[in-house]
C-alpha cells in the first residue's frame, strides 16, 4: 500500500440551494452535477472523481436531507442517511449567516449520530463581509462537533483549494479507485437525463413545480460522430404540459437547443435530440414510477 497516496469518499450535504451541486462542479473542474436554483434538483447520488498527484476524492453528492413529504421525498431522504455512515468525511455546506432554522437543526441531528469527521463548509462567502463570516462560524461552530470549518466561495473559487487539502487530511492512505481521466461512474445515459432537466427547471423557471422527470428513450449512435438521442419529460398535469410544450413547440424547442451543446460537449459527438412531453400524475408518489425513472430504493 502506498503510504504517500490517499483515496477515499466524501459526500456533501446541505439544505436545498445552498450550491452543493456548484461547489462540486467547481472541485471537479467540469459540469457532472446538474445546478439549478429550485430545491430538490438532486436526487441521486452523483459520484464524481477528483484526482491529483497527492490523492483520490471521490464525491457522493446526496439528495438534500430534509423532512420527507411524499415517497419521493422519504426515499431522497433515506439515501442521504445512509450515505453518511458509509463515508471517510462530511462536508456540511450551509450558508454565511447566524439564523440557523429548522432545516439547519435537523441536519444537525442527524449529523450528531454520525462518527465520521464532519466539515463545516462556509459557502458564498462572495455575498458578505469578513466580520458577518466570523459571526456565522461563532454562530454555528458548537451546533456540532466539526473536525474542521473552511469559509469559501463555490462560485468564485475562493478557498476552493484550501479545501481540497483538508479533505485529503481526513482520507484513509490507499490506491486509487478510478483511473485518472475517470470523473463520474454514472452512466451516460443518467447524465443526459439530468443536462435536460436542468435546462427544463430554468427555462420554466416558476411556471412548473419541480415535479418533472426525464427519461432517455433511446440513445443510439448513427455513426462514429452522431447520436440519436430520444428523451421524455414527464409532468404530473396536463396543464403543465402545455408549458413546458409552449406555443408551437417554442419552450421544448428551447430546452433542446440549451441542452444539446452541454450533452455534445459530455460526449464529445455530435447529437440529433428529440424531445417529448407526457403527463404521469402523481409519479411522485407512485413507487413504480419512481423506479421506472432510475430512482431505486433497492439500489441502496
Amino acid at each position: 500500500m502506498n503510504q504517500q497516496y490517499k483515496s477515499g469518499f466524501a459526500t456533501l450535504i446541505g439544505r436545498p440551494n445552498v450550491g452543493k451541486s456548484t461547489l462540486m462542479n467547481h472541485l471537479i473542474g467540469q459540469k457532472i452535477a446538474i445546478t439549478s436554483n429550485k430545491p430538490q434538483t438532486t436526487r441521486n447520488r452523483i459520484q464524481t472523481v477528483y484526482t491529483s498527484e497527492e490523492g483520490q476524492i471521490v464525491f457522493v453528492d446526496t439528495p438534500g436531507i430534509h423532512k420527507a413529504k411524499n415517497k419521493l421525498g422519504e426515499y431522497m431522504v433515506t439515501v442521504a442517511e445512509r450515505t453518511l455512515s458509509e463515508v471517510d468525511v462530511i462536508l456540511w455546506l450551509v450558508e454565511p449567516t447566524t439564523f440557523i432554522g429548522a432545516g439547519e437543526q435537523h441536519i444537525a441531528e442527524q449529523l450528531r449520530k454520525t462518527k465520521t469527521p464532519i466539515i463545516l463548509v462556509i459557502n458564498k462567502i462572495d455575498t458578505v463581509k469578513r466580520e458577518e463570516i466570523l459571526k456565522s462560524i461563532d454562530a454555528y461552530k458548537d451546533i456540532c462537533d466539526f473536525a474542521e470549518i473552511v469559509p469559501c466561495s463555490a462560485l468564485k473559487g475562493d478557498n476552493t483549494e484550501d479545501l481540497i487539502k483538508v479533505i485529503m487530511k481526513y482520507l484513509p492512505y490507499g490506491p486509487q479507485f478510478y483511473d485518472e481521466d475517470t470523473v463520474t461512474d454514472q452512466p451516460e445515459r443518467q447524465i443526459v437525463a439530468e443536462l435536460i432537466r436542468e435546462k427544463a427547471l430554468r427555462s420554466l423557471n416558476e411556471e412548473v413545480p419541480h415535479g418533472i422527470a426525464v427519461s432517455i428513450d433511446q440513445m443510439k449512435a448513427r455513426n462514429s460522430r452522431l447520436i440519436d438521442i430520444d428523451a421524455t419529460i414527464i409532468c404530473e398535469r396536463d396543464s403543465h404540459k402545455g408549458i413546458i410544450i409552449g406555443k408551437q413547440g417554442a419552450m421544448l424547442k428551447k430546452i433542446g437547443s440549451q441542452a444539446r451543446p452541454e450533452i455534445e460537449d459530455m460526449l464529445g459527438k455530435k447529437v440529433n435530440l428529440k424531445l417529448w412531453v407526457k403527463v404521469k400524475k402523481d409519479w411522485r408518489d407512485s413507487d413504480f414510477l419512481i423506479k421506472n425513472f432510475g430512482y431505486d430504493k433497492k439500489e441502496y
